[in-house]
């Protein structure tokens, strides 16, 4: 007869933490299939990027991203945000979905898609430098070890031959840098966002500023897509309907349940996840100096993140 109440109370004490662990697996598996598709994304722009140009190939991912994402939005009837919200809505979708699609569609004329995912990888340094200025967050040690290790592993890359010569690889490799810089200020946008606004429907509408930013490149994209192959208007439509309407649904819903910061290092999967999907889609691979430059782009990542979240719980415990 002892045992019975040792169940009755062990029972209630394990029920509280059921929703907060299923939240958590669920905000992983949105993390995992926003990397996922990030990852095939670097390959799709390589290969639409042989038909079509930066900002008609921007658009017509935007223009499909908005269709499907309009849908969903329509069918969960979804509120409109409040005015104050609206000039954050639009910085995100000229940052993240403008400036970035273009600048990455243009980078990776240049570079293949493992190194370009690689370069794109330093963004949350720039994200940790970024708080640091806006926020007023300051500029701790860890960062300034990490940083000049990532920005060592530019170097390197734009001073390798792969994807051709030294001189296209190196406005490559800047084009990547300003495509993580976007994102990098786009993250710190957005956070507060989510807090009055749902994932869906800031998704919704900065993918749709985003295609009206790109609008100029519409009567390139009328040419060019009657010109082009179906394989390459596949992959537009793919871009603008997985990468775009699914993976940057699930990244915010992922990130309206986690930190940026522990959200930021589920990105590490994507430059291996996209040298892997070049090898068996493109049959490219990032030479060696370049994966060498990678390496430390992602070392020096890590040990900002590592190191700063020591750093903080030291801070803390010091108070």
């Amino acid at each position: 007869m002892t045992t019975e109440p040792a169940v009755r109370t062990d029972t209630p004490a394990s029920a509280p933490s059921s929703p907060a662990r299923r939240q958590a697996l669920l905000a992983s598996a949105a993390a995992g299939v926003t990397v996922v598709l990030w990852a095939s994304a670097f390959v799709g722009i390589r290969s639409a990027g042989h038909a079509l140009a930066p900002g008609p190939l921007a658009l017509a991912r935007l223009l499909v991203g908005s269709l499907v994402l309009g849908t969903m939005v329509a069918i969960r009837r979804e509120p409109l945000p409040a005015r104050r919200d609206w000039p954050g809505i639009v910085a995100c979708g000229v940052l993240w979905f403008g400036l970035y699609n273009v600048a990455l569609n243009a980078a990776e004329r240049m570079v293949d898609a493992g190194t370009a995912s690689m370069l794109v990888g330093v963004a949350p340094v720039l994200l940790v430098l970024i708080a640091g200025v806006v926020l007023r967050e300051g500029f701790p040690r860890p960062l300034m070890l990490g940083l000049p290790l990532s920005f060592a592993g530019l170097v390197v890359i734009g001073l390798s031959s792969s994807g051709g010569g030294g001189g296209s690889v190196g406005w490559g490799v800047l084009l990547c840098f300003v495509a993580a810089l976007a994102y990098s200020c786009s993250v710190v946008i957005q956070k507060p966002l989510l807090a009055r606004v749902s994932p869906l429907q800031i998704t919704f509408l900065a993918c749709t500023v985003g295609a009206v930013t790109c609008l100029p490149f519409a009567p390139a994209l009328v040419r060019e897509a009657g010109h082009a192959h179906a394989s390459p208007l596949a992959w537009a439509v793919y871009l603008g309907a997985l990468p775009t309407a699914v993976a940057f649904t699930t990244w915010a819903y992922a990130l309206a349940r986690t930190s940026a910061g522990r959200l930021g290092v589920t990105t590490y999967l994507v430059p291996p996840i996209s040298v892997l999907l070049g090898w068996l889609v493109l049959g490219e691979v990032p030479g060696w100096v370049a994966l060498v430059g990678g390496v430390l782009c992602l070392a020096g990542v890590a040990v900002s993140r590592l190191r700063l979240e020591r750093w903080t719980r030291q801070s803390a415990a010091g108070r």
